[in-house]
């Protein structure tokens, strides 16, 4: 259950028995289910990673959360209102129009899209927020940070954990969170996709494909 390519982080061996034991003991709906609760690790390893956006826990709708931030399950319809606002941005910023909430295409092009808590239980947002997860994120960061990439912190609570980035020629946008609440107020107008592309294809590197 661990994903292969992050298991050298100290979080595997020093905090995740006793969140796993935490979990195994909560009588809730826990969301995401079990096999999809690394989806975000397992798809992008640490050597693939070029861009990453920070969430901050699963949807706590069931059927909604798969285990990538912001992503929902293929079908999902109406889509959550943030990823619906990510949705607009994209389009206004490079004419991409996405239908579809699920967003796996992103991670396999090395988009790591990470919520700082994995877990959450069903209809309680943020149930799980000091399980202790935030440390796996810290440590995650840590370790992408040793190479230039990309961070799109959406939102105070990612940008809490910038300090966990390492100095480097890094691109890193700082934003309004594209919730309801909070995306007129520097969300909407930000371009970051354009953004992160310009960054990629100044460093000779292929552009992510938003639409994938």
């Amino acid at each position: 259950m661990i994903p292969a390519a992050w298991a050298h982080l100290p979080f595997f061996s020093t905090h995740w028995p006793a969140i796993g034991a935490a979990l195994a003991g909560d009588a809730r709906r826990i969301l995401p289910p079990e096999a999809e609760r690394f989806a975000a690790l397992d798809l992008t390893p640490p050597e693939s990673v070029r861009v990453v956006i920070l969430g901050q826990d699963p949807y706590p709708t069931p059927g909604h959360a798969h285990g990538l931030a912001f992503s929902v399950a293929p079908g999902v319809a109406p889509l959550p209102r943030s990823l619906s606002n990510i949705y607009k941005e994209l389009q206004d910023d490079i004419g991409v129009v996405r239908a579809d909430g699920d967003l796996r295409g992103w991670a396999r092009q090395g988009v790591l899209l990470l919520n700082t808590s994995l877990t959450v239980p069903a209809g309680d947002a943020g149930g799980h927020a000091r399980l202790g997860w935030q440390l796996l994120a810290e440590e995650v960061l840590r370790e992408v940070s040793v190479r230039p990439c990309a961070f799109l912190l959406w939102g105070a609570h990612a940008q809490k954990l910038r300090p966990g980035i390492r100095a480097g020629d890094h691109l890193v946008v700082e934003t309004a969170h594209p919730s309801p609440l909070s995306a007129r107020r520097g969300f909407f107008g930000s371009r970051p996709f354009s953004r992160v592309n310009a960054w990629l294809a100044a460093r000779g590197a292929e552009p992510v494909d938003w639409g994938g």
